[in-house]
């Protein structure tokens, strides 16, 4: 009997194999395999009634098309003609072994499920990308919604609605760690380029900002942290089939976040 950490290491191979093509890592950037989410799949399925092969099928197909959506965001950063088109292709690529292992495993409530979620990861995606949000908390939701919605829809096939909240904003809270680190290492990513259409006035939008502005922008990512942080840590006592790993893990990533304020004052 393999034990969660087993079960994760082998899956996440399995992943690897399907998405490590020799000729596409040439020209595309490597395929993240997200371990986080991988581990809430394999928790979330490891106390249920199913067989090591159907978690294993459920698993990679849902990491699949979660990587054929990562892929997709990489198009507008990559500038040669040739790379773009492969990593377009790329991305259907992986989207079509994920439709062929569920097209095998015959479970149309699964695909439905997953069909859903994928559209609704588009839709805020559109939304996000193209600084369509008219507000804050409602680019929160739309980042929210990117992160979790496959495996939201996963959890709820399952009938395990309890881990909605608190995988929402844990997927959030990994997000905007990210996109705050890139954010203070390079000026730029995609969350506050949404926050600054929304929070910075429209004749300053070309503009470098002064430190003043880039401050406001990144307390707000840090009240959202704040916040889902504290939702986080309310939530995980009451979540079922939450096993040392990822308990273990989770609490790692909680302890990652440092308010900027507080960063600025140390390192000044």
């Amino acid at each position: 009997m393999q034990d969660i950490r087993q079960k994760l290491i082998s899956i996440k191979e399995k992943v690897e194999n399907r998405v490590f093509d020799p000729y596409l890592l040439q020209f595309i950037e490597t395929p993240i395999v997200d371990e986080d989410k991988l581990l809430i799949l394999v928790s979330i399925m490891d106390r249920m009634d199913l067989s090591y092969h159907e978690m294993e099928n459920y698993a990679l197909s849902t990491m699949l098309v979660q990587i054929a959506l990562d892929t997709h965001e990489h198009i507008t950063s990559t500038n040669e003609e040739k790379n773009r088109q492969l990593t377009v292709l790329a991305g259907d690529y992986f989207s079509g072994l994920y439709y062929k292992l569920l097209a095998d495993s015959d479970d149309i409530f699964m695909i439905k499920a997953l069909s859903e979620g994928i559209k609704q990861v588009n839709e805020h995606k559109t939304s996000v990308y193209f600084t369509e949000s008219e507000d804050i908390e409602q680019l929160m939701k739309s980042m929210m919604v990117i992160e979790a919605s496959l495996l939201s829809k996963l959890a709820e096939y399952f009938n395990i609605d309890l881990w909605n909240d608190v995988l929402a904003y844990y997927l959030l809270f990994k997000r905007l760690l990210n996109e705050k680190a890139l954010f203070l290492q390079t000026g730029s990513s995609i969350l506050f380029a949404a926050l600054k259409k929304i929070m910075v006035p429209l004749h300053d939008h070309n503009k470098d900002l002064p430190d003043i502005q880039n401050d406001q922008l990144l307390k707000v990512c840090d009240r959202y942290l704040e916040l889902s942080k504290q939702i986080i840590e309310k939530g995980i006592p009451k979540l079922p089939y939450l096993n040392h790993l990822l308990e273990g893990r989770i609490s790692n990533l909680l302890n990652q976040y440092q308010p900027y304020a507080k960063t600025f004052v140390e390192e000044g």
